[in-house]
């Protein structure tokens, strides 16, 4: 059995503590808030012991994993001090806010030798899984052109509003729209150029993103946006077109159109099916219980991390940082 300390027991903390829940061979023995009431929350569920900062959990708490759900500008701080510990690590998206922060990351993790994911949940989202391995064994030819988008009303659940602080989140475009562009990474490799356009808001903050990526024979644009108004429901998916059909996810499902004619719904099979009654924009626990169960069965097992490591990480950070800083920055004052 693995214990897990975790820390943040916000929104993202109460999705991986739902997932432990029914995860085999894992238990969360300690959690971190400074929130005492939300800390108490998610401790209730495991029993487990409660901490007032992730620093003293690190310090003092018997376990084999730091899963960090904490805001993103606290990323680096707890997973250096976690790392140093010898723990595993779990560290929620974005994993850092610069490109100094991710060298940092991957310089320690080198020295201390422990093992790294990072919450790029897409990758282990189950009709993204499926896009993966049909792309891969090119059932339908090479790719020609893709769309991915992710769409969401304002987001007011994050602690003290951080997330519409762009020193601390990074702006819409790395906390959220890097979800499509560490997929479209991981479905296709590194693009040979790109060009963005942003919309901001009336303080200056990127809240809306449209991005074109050019390779050798495809082109792929991919969108994100958390400003609608809050009735917008939550709308993501991809259309992608293949030599030989295209590809559909999105309100009504995931379809395939064959160039031949008519069409498909392939059935996936999920690895769970539980709800979550956390909140945000998600139903269903889908692709963070098959990104931790993943994890904990690699870290038993002593296997290496390959779908989602921390240098995938860190490098999808690093595209993203390029696109703001083309567009002039995430936040224009």
């Amino acid at each position: 059995m693995l214990k897990i300390g975790l820390i943040g027991c916000g929104f993202m903390g109460g999705m991986h503590s739902a997932c432990y829940k029914v995860i085999p061979d894992a238990e969360v023995v300690a959690v971190a808030d400074i929130r005492k009431e939300k800390a108490e929350e998610i401790a209730k569920v495991h029993g487990a012991q409660i901490f007032l900062s992730g620093v003293e959990l690190i310090n003092s708490a018997e376990v084999d994993v730091i899963d960090i759900c904490l805001p993103t500008f606290l990323h680096t701080e707890h997973a250096i001090m976690a790392m140093k510990k010898g723990r595993n690590v779990f560290i929620e998206k974005p994993v850092c806010l610069t490109k100094e922060e991710g060298e940092l990351l991957l310089a320690t993790e080198k020295e201390t030798g422990v093992k790294v994911q990072v919450g790029q949940v897409i990758r282990s989202w189950d009709e993204y899984v499926w896009l993966k391995e049909i792309t891969d064994r090119k059932e339908y030819g090479a790719i020609q052109t893709a769309v991915f988008k992710r769409l969401s009303n304002w987001p007011a659940w994050g602690w003290e509003n951080w997330l519409h602080d762009a020193k601390r989140s990074g702006s819409m475009a790395l906390d959220l729209h890097i979800h499509d562009v560490d997929f479209m990474r991981y479905l296709m490799g590194e693009p040979q150029a790109f060009h963005s356009s942003a919309m901001r808001d009336e303080k200056g903050i990127i809240e809306q993103i449209f991005t074109t990526f050019t390779y050798d024979n495809a082109i792929v644009t991919v969108e994100g946006c958390w400003d609608y108004p809050r009735n917008f429901p939550f709308d993501y998916g991809y259309r992608v077109k293949f030599e030989k059909a295209t590809v559909v996810l999105d309100t009504s499902g995931l379809t395939v159109y064959p160039k031949s004619g008519g069409q498909m719904k392939p059935e996936l099979i999920p690895a769970w099916e539980g709800d979550n009654e956390i909140g945000g924009n998600l139903s269903s626990l889908g692709g963070y219980y098959n990104e931790l169960k993943y994890f904990i069965d690699r870290l038993k097992a002593d296997e290496p991390l390959v779908i989602a490591p921390l240098c995938e990480g860190v490098k999808s950070v690093e595209l993203v940082l390029k696109e703001i800083e083309s567009v002039g920055g995430a936040q224009i004052e």
